[in-house]
This record gives structure tokens, C-alpha cells and sequence, in this order.
């Protein structure tokens, strides 16, 4: 299958915008918009995606004479002869050679700010384009979708460390904390991508091969994550039922070194901890230990995940032994861990991790895997993302464009142009060209078709950090 729109620029846009080139008061020069999160879940966004986009559909010259005939075939047929602006696109073509005229300001990514802030500007720098600026909203306002992953990430990220804070020793092991499984339900591979980069923002484990590339590809960080050998129902039960112990064995001899992870509910998650691993294998896990190359990871993938990760180190407990940290709290064996891929939720880790601090077990003992409530159950609406105009220079003329719905003020717009600024550890959108510029926290990433800023996925890993305060 050719890719979506056959990267055509053109394309990448919303049928009813094809047609507003025809609607701007006349003598429009400039159009000047804005994209923010206006709300939301989360009282704080990490702003994570635009370079992807910028790097994949923006540099260069995207515009062709031979794009032009194909949109307009198309958009003719679409919506009618005679709406297309062909004219302005061969324009673009003539004048630019096929480079856009516009400049994109943006917030540096991986920075964390409080909702309600600009986070990108996007105006048009040949007065001939102003229908161009919004004419590209749609692809832009796609920055949504890794900006929320990484949000949701980072949020997932504090709960850990809470719970890491008040059981275990220190927070070493907050990187891996938590995987992402979400590759297979993701909506296309190109979302598995962006949404896997996103969270590897915040932590360093992933089964998403996708998201590896795409950071090594447009963000220039050669391993962004990190994952380890492990099995899945089909090599396990393969071996039958009455193999099961062969089917573990033959886990622990085939990757004698590193971390390796089992899943071990197949059949009874029980019997699985305290028999198979706890009695007949126990002499080859604790050899991992003698050796010390990389525990075992017991995986339960079905029930309650609450009271099933304390069920399973509790059986494990028994039979490989406890030690208590300095704040108290249960350790498994440094050999031996479990990982909790089911069911895994924002909600759903808290009420594990709480569950397991009630019963004694610190949070250092486990670590989890997310799929779809990682990559798949967000939306736009989830930060309440939106694209909106805020200027425009007619007839010479500024004027300030907002939007002000008696229906829902939660809806109104910004007004004019617009600086962020940061003082004191405050985060400020000023309005209708008042701030300072000099304190414009925005940095032109894009202008004319020339990529100005690369942000190296480090830099925006640093930014992003939650500043941690080491347990005592």
C-alpha cells in the first residue's frame, strides 16, 4: 500500500480548508495561529512530536508542479471545479521553489508547562500565502497525539516514584519501571512510533520497536530503550501442560545471562510460583544470583492485578525468602522480580502499588508493562488541544481574532500575537502583542522550509525530567 496522501502536501489538510483561500477579507496580508492545550486531565503538558512532523512533511521542497495537477485532479472531483487554489500553490512553486513560506515559534520540546499556554505559533511570511498558515493546520494540530502520550507517560512516572519514595532504598530503578507494550494495539505503525518515542521520553523500556526508530531517525538518539528476552503464552504452551516445568527450564538455560522474563499463568499462576519456580526450579534461580548475571521476572498476565501481584510475591516470598529495606518494606531475592503487563492503567498502577505498600512489599520488587492504556485511550480531547488564529494584518490594518462562544467560554480563544514567558518559575501567555520579547520562551524550530532547530531526543529528556529528591 503507497503511503497515505502519496506525500503530497497538499493533501495533508481538511476538504473544507481547500476552499478558504476564497474566504479571508480581501487585502488579507498575514495570518497568525496558535496551537495550546485549553484544559484537560493533566494540569501539566509535556510538549513532545512537532520536530517528526516538521522533519517528515515540512523541509524542504515539498511543493511540485506535479503534486499541483495530481491535488487538483482530485480536489476537482472532491469538491467541485474551480475551488482549488492552484494558482497559489504554483506560486509557492515559482516563487519558493516549492519550500513553504512560513515560520513555525515553538516551545523547546520536552518542556512541562501548566495548560492554557501557547506552545507553538505559526504565521505566514509571503503576504501572497496568508491562507497558507491554516490551510497546514490539520497535519500540525497531529502534535496532539505524541504531546498527550508523553503527558500521560510523565504522570505514570510521578505515581512511580511516590510509591518508590516511601518503600524501597532509592530510585534507581525508576527507568525500567515501566514498558511499553503497546505496539499491536496502536492504530498504525507510524502511531505505535510516535506514541512509543513519547513515552521513552520519560522512561527507558519498550518492546516498541518502532518507537526506538523513530527516535534514532528524527531525534538523532542511537538506543532510546531498552528490553530484555521473554516468553509468551505460545512458547510456553507449546510444550504442553504437563511440560510446563520444561518449558521454564528451558527459559533459564537458553539466556543464562541478563534479565529474563516468564510469563507463568498459563494455566495455574499459583502452582506456577510455588511449585514450579519455588520447589523444582528453585536451585536454577537462585544459581542466578550465585552468578549474579540478571534475575528471573515472573509474569502473571491475567486476574485482579491488585491482589495477583501481591498473591505472587507473597508465594514467592515463601519460598525464596524476604529481606526488609531500610524503610521496612519486603524485597524479594535481587534474582527475582515480577512484571505486571495486564490490565495496566493510570488508574490501576496506583491501586497496585498502594495495595502492595498496605501488604508490606516495596515498589521496588515490580515492574510494569502498558499497552492500550498507554498509546490508545487518549485523545485530542484529553488536553483539549486546538489550533486557532489569533492575528491578521488586513489592509494593512492589525487585527486582533479570537473567538468568544457564549456556549462554552471554555472555548475562547487567545487574542493577537503571543509571547511565553517564564519568571520565577511561572509560565505566562501574554496577548495582543503586549509581552516582552526578549522573554519569548517560543524559539523559531521552521521557517521557509529550512528546519532552524534540531532537538536531540537528550535535551528533551532533560527537560522533561521530574526533579527527584533522594529517598532516605
Amino acid at each position: 500500500m503507497a503511503e497515505p496522501c502519496s506525500g503530497n502536501i497538499i493533501f495533508i489538510t481538511d476538504s473544507y480548508k481547500v476552499s478558504h483561500h476564497k474566504q479571508y477579507p480581501p487585502n488579507t496580508h498575514t495570518v497568525y495561529s496558535y496551537f495550546e492545550s485549553r484544559g484537560g486531565v493533566y494540569p501539566e503538558t509535556v510538549f513532545f512530536g512537532l520536530q517528526y512532523i516538521l522533519k517528515k512533511y515540512f523541509v524542504g521542497s515539498v511543493v511540485t508542479k506535479e503534486k499541483i495537477a495530481e491535488a487538483k485532479a482530485v480536489y476537482d472531483a472532491h469538491l467541485g471545479p474551480g475551488i482549488f487554489n492552484e494558482k497559489g500553490w504554483i506560486y509557492i512553486v515559482e516563487k519558493h521553489n516549492g519550500r513553504l513560506p512560513i515560520r513555525i515559534k515553538a516551545v523547546p520540546e520536552g518542556t512541562v508547562l501548566p495548560y492554557k499556554n501557547v506552545l507553538f505559533t505559526v504565521e505566514n511570511t509571503d503576504p501572497n500565502c496568508y491562507w497558507l498558515t491554516n490551510y497546514l493546520e490539520t497535519i500540525l494540530v497531529e502534535v496532539w497525539y505524541p504531546m498527550t502520550v508523553a503527558t500521560l507517560s510523565r504522570a505514570f512516572k510521578e505515581v512511580i516514584i511516590k510509591y518508590l519514595s516511601e518503600t524501597a532504598d532509592n530510585l534507581d530503578g525508576l527507568p525500567l519501571k515501566l514498558h511499553d507494550f503497546g505496539c499491536r494495539g496502536c492504530s498504525s505503525l507510524e502511531s505505535a512510533a510516535l506514541g512509543g518515542a513519547a513515552h521513552l521520553v520519560n522512561f527507558e523500556g519498550t518492546a516498541t520497536i518502532a518507537a526506538i526508530i523513530m527516535a534514532r531517525d528524527y531525534y538523532g538518539c542511537p538506543m532510546a530503550g531498552y528490553s530484555r528476552p521473554g516468553s509468551e503464552h505460545s512458547t510456553m504452551n507449546t510444550w504442553g501442560r504437563e511440560n510446563e516445568v520444561d518449558a521454564f527450564r528451558n527459559m533459564l538455560t537458553q539466556f543464562p545471562n541478563g534479565t529474563v522474563a516468564c510469563v507463568s499463568d498459563s494455566y495455574n499462576i499459583w502452582e506456577a510460583c510455588g511449585k514450579l519456580w519455588g520447589e523444582e526450579l528453585k536451585d536454577l534461580v537462585e544459581d542466578r544470583g550465585k552468578r549474579g548475571v540478571g534475575p528471573l521476572v515472573v509474569r502473571p498476565d491475567s486476574g485482579d492485578p491488585p491482589t495477583t501481584v501481591v498473591k505472587v510475591l507473597t508465594i514467592l516470598g515463601e519460598k525464596f525468602g524476604t529481606t526488609l529495606n531500610n524503610k521496612g518494606y519486603k524485597l524479594l531475592p535481587s534474582y527475582l522480580r515480577v512484571v505486571q503487563g495486564d490490565g495496566i492503567s493510570y488508574d490501576t498502577l496506583g491501586k497496585i502499588l498502594a495495595h502492595m505498600k498496605e501488604n508490606g512489599w516495596s515498589a521496588d520488587n515490580v515492574a510494569f508493562g502498558c499497552g492500550g492504556g498507554l498509546l490508545q485511550k487518549v485523545n485530542r480531547d484529553t488536553q483539549k488541544c486546538a489550533y486557532k488564529c489569533s492575528y491578521a494584518l488586513v489592509d494593512g490594518k492589525d487585527v486582533n481574532v479570537f473567538k468568544e462562544p457564549i456556549t462554552d467560554m471554555g472555548k475562547k480563544s487567545k487574542k493577537g500575537r503571543l509571547t511565553l514567558e517564564y519568571d520565577n518559575g511561572q509560565w505566562l501567555t501574554t496577548q495582543e502583542g503586549t509581552g516582552n520579547p526578549d522573554k519569548d520562551q517560543l524559539v523559531v524550530v521552521y521557517e521557509n522550509g529550512f528546519l532552524i532547530k534540531d532537538w536531540t531526543f537528550n535535551e528533551i529528556r532533560t527537560k522533561a525530567e521530574i526533579k527527584l529528591v533522594k529517598s532516605s
